[in-house]
């Protein structure tokens, strides 16, 4: 892929389809990040065995790269049909559970982080999914993991559930039909409610209502639901 972008600070980024040889720089880059994280609970790492999965065809990662060195990552996985499947999650039925691809994790080594590499990242591998492959994209956030919600929100991505995973972890779930943009969608009812409040939260989504974004009000994050 001839993808090149250049930073504020004159730096160019060139971008290309991660494979197995890369997995030593990929681990590498992983616990730099992990060592910086300020909350480890935002983050579930990919074990080498995770990253062996993408990387060996059940899904797609895309580095980039300045002067040689992988400084981020973005990795989809395509997900093993089970119980944990996020499209049961997201209430889609069984038999479109293999047209899931997962939005999976994103690394950008904190020497280059506030440069929109996350996003920048996200909008190139959403451009090489199979469309004709895969109709739905899902992942998981921690609530008040602001920049991971704001990234996904901006690729197009919108709540459907939250809910416990990974054990014992409060995470949204959010998806996005490659085949039907929410914008153009009729909305007909739009509403507020603050992000601590998970049991409100919980009913506006069991009643059929989809977060679409969030705005924070007098040092209190909201998430803007809107019922279509």
């Amino acid at each position: 892929m001839n993808r090149r972008h250049v930073l504020e600070s004159g730096h160019e980024i060139t971008f290309k389809r991660m494979t197995v040889e890369n997995l030593d720089e990929i681990l590498s880059l992983q616990r730099k990040v992990i060592a910086a994280l300020a909350t480890e609970s935002f983050l579930q790492p990919l074990t080498t065995e995770e990253f062996l999965f993408v990387l060996n065809g059940s899904g797609l990662m895309i580095g980039a790269y300045i002067d040689g060195q992988l400084i981020a990552f973005r990795a989809m996985l395509e997900p093993e049909l089970d119980d944990e499947h996020l499209g049961k999650d997201a209430g889609l039925p069984k038999s479109e559970w293999p047209l899931v691809l997962y939005s999976e994790i994103t690394n950008v080594d904190p020497d280059y982080q506030g440069n929109g590499l996350q996003l920048l990242l996200g909008n190139i591998i959403m451009e090489q999914v199979d469309n004709k492959q895969f109709r739905y994209i899902c992942t998981t956030v921690a609530p008040f993991n602001i920049a991971s919600l704001k990234d996904k929100f901006a690729l197009g991505l919108h709540i459907v559930a939250l809910k416990v995973k990974y054990g014992n972890l409060l995470r949204y779930i959010l998806m996005k039909d490659l085949t039907q943009p929410l914008e153009v969608r009729y909305v007909l009812e739009v509403g507020l409610i603050a992000m601590v409040n998970t049991e409100e939260q919980q009913q506006y989504l069991n009643e059929g209502w989809i977060g679409v974004g969030m705005l924070r009000i007098e040092e209190v994050w909201y998430v803007r639901f809107e019922k279509h």
